[in-house]
């Protein structure tokens, strides 16, 4: 009996691969091996890139909060402090959107909480 060997299947998985590394630099686009090994470490960065993006952003919005904040003689951690004992739970994604594009308002919320 002659031996079966999918070829369908194979052909379908390194297509796959392939189309993944599809404008990618020299061999790493179109020797099979190659493209493997490349995607897998790419694709193990872009897990990890999303956890850093979080983290990234959060300081970001921190250091604008914290820039507006002295403005106004207050610093970051007393205001977020004095938020958090009045109660007004705004996260700090909408504080810094506030500080950026609304500092009228944001100077309220300062004047709140002082």
């Amino acid at each position: 009996m002659p031996r079966s060997v999918n070829a369908v299947a194979s052909r379908a998985r390194r297509k796959k691969i392939l189309k993944g590394a599809k404008g990618f630099y020299g061999k790493r686009k179109n020797v099979y091996t190659v493209a493997k090994n490349v995607l897998e470490k790419g694709l193990g960065y872009k897990y990890v890139g999303r956890k850093l993006k979080k983290r990234e952003y959060r300081s970001l919005w921190i250091v604008r909060i914290n820039a507006a904040v002295r403005e106004e003689g207050m610093n970051y951690s007393t205001f977020i402090n004095r938020l958090s004992s009045k109660g007004i739970n705004l996260n700090r994604k909408v504080l810094a959107d506030l500080a950026m594009n609304e500092p009228e308002t944001f100077k309220n919320l300062v004047a709140q909480v002082k």
